[in-house]
């Protein structure tokens, strides 16, 4: 079984500034397919929605890749979604609704789901069409470009709220919550 800890030590990201430009930007106009099978513009969104974006979903039945924990802010995305699974009633309460975002398939990531029993959905960009267009921070793992973990909340098409870089990535969903709280 997968463990939802993460190991002690683990190099903690730092701000590079690759998402200071980010608050305040305009959604773009673009269809992802999410795990349910149906596809979502992201510009089409109505009131506050929670879009976590991360690097990949490991399995348990896999190894992560060779020298992940030594990656800054790469070790975390099942802790992050459970996060965010766990909180998802009182987000809801606070009028958002929530997506996890990632460049993995999403049959890969319907297994994601299912398994660790997510009550929203995952979108998958496999050609990265959300980095290139927002300009959203990326790092390289065996020349495979990843998203760096950061949490964008919307509202309708802009973005009004930035966390980056996400670190604990399993507290990231309380500190949404705090942020949520503060709006209503």
């Amino acid at each position: 079984m997968q463990s939802l800890d993460l190991p002690g030590g683990l190099p903690v990201p730092q701000d590079d500034g690759g998402a200071d430009h980010l608050e305040r930007a305009t959604v773009p106009s673009l269809v992802l397919a999410a795990t349910d099978g149906q596809r979502h513009d992201l510009s089409a969104f109505s009131g506050f929605t929670v879009l976590y974006v991360y690097p990949m979903t490991g399995r348990p039945d896999r190894a992560l890749p060779e020298g992940w924990d030594a990656i800054p802010g790469a070790r975390g995305c099942t802790p992050q979604s459970c996060s965010f699974r766990d909180h998802h009633a009182e987000i809801a309460r606070l009028g958002a609704r929530v997506f996890g975002v990632s460049t993995q398939s999403s049959a890969y990531q319907r297994e994601a789901r299912d398994r660790l029993h997510l009550p929203f959905q995952l979108l998958s960009d496999p050609d990265r069409q959300l980095a290139e267009i927002m300009s959203l921070p990326t790092f390289e793992d065996a020349g495979e470009p990843l998203y760096k973990r950061l949490t964008m909340v919307l509202n309708a098409d802009r973005v009004v709220k930035v966390f980056y870089p996400v670190f604990p990535p399993d507290q990231n969903a309380s500190a949404v919550i705090d942020w949520l709280g503060g709006q209503c």
